[in-house]
């Protein structure tokens, strides 16, 4: 039912999804998403992912999951965290992945405005639950939404990290994605 309706909503709104790479790199990774500059990027994400009939995951604040509306939150792939404790959130993703496959979305920007540098702790998150980075974006120039690109753990793990980080800011760079606003768009890395 879902896929139907992904497939029925991105229809509807006149945007496509755009593949860089086998859909099955949607199985199982950190799910780079950048430019985050608007919600709206998270609605055609979310509808994207049911469309191919694949399995999302968000960290979201836990009184989001435990509010009123907590069962939308959690079945729209919210996972709750407690952001008052002291929380390792790196072991927490790992732990989760051991329990289940799915592409947890990180946006390492950290927020809808602009910022001088992106937050690497996705790389972090990949290399201890062993698991590939995958890229995506929305491009809302030509109302794609893009998925696919993967560095596999295998990659993560034998080169250094800043060549790591070089090939996700070429990516975004060689592929033009322009966001919904884009003096909030920075994307140098570091």
């Amino acid at each position: 039912m879902k896929k139907l309706i992904g497939k029925l909503a991105m229809k509807l709104v006149g945007w496509k999804i755009v593949l860089h790479g086998d859909v099955d790199n949607l199985d199982r990774c950190i799910l780079v998403v950048a430019p985050h500059t608007a919600n709206d990027e998270y609605i055609l994400g979310n509808l994207s992912y049911w469309a191919l009939g694949k399995k999302l995951k968000i960290i979201i604040k836990d009184e989001h999951t435990k509010a009123w509306y907590g069962g939308v939150v959690k079945a729209l792939g919210g996972i709750g965290i407690d952001r008052s404790q002291k929380n390792n959130l790196v072991n927490f993703v790992a732990n989760e992945f051991k329990k289940d496959s799915f592409s947890l979305v990180i946006t390492p920007e950290g927020t809808r405005s602009w910022v001088p540098k992106w937050r690497k702790g996705f790389y972090h998150m990949a290399m201890e639950a062993k698991v590939p980075i995958v890229l995506a974006a929305g491009d809302f120039k030509r109302k794609n939404i893009i998925l696919g690109y993967k560095i596999p753990y295998e990659k993560l793990a034998s080169v250094p990290f800043e060549e790591v980080m070089e090939e996700i800011e070429n990516y975004y760079i060689i592929h033009d994605i322009q966001p919904k606003i884009k003096e909030n768009w920075n994307p140098k890395i570091y």
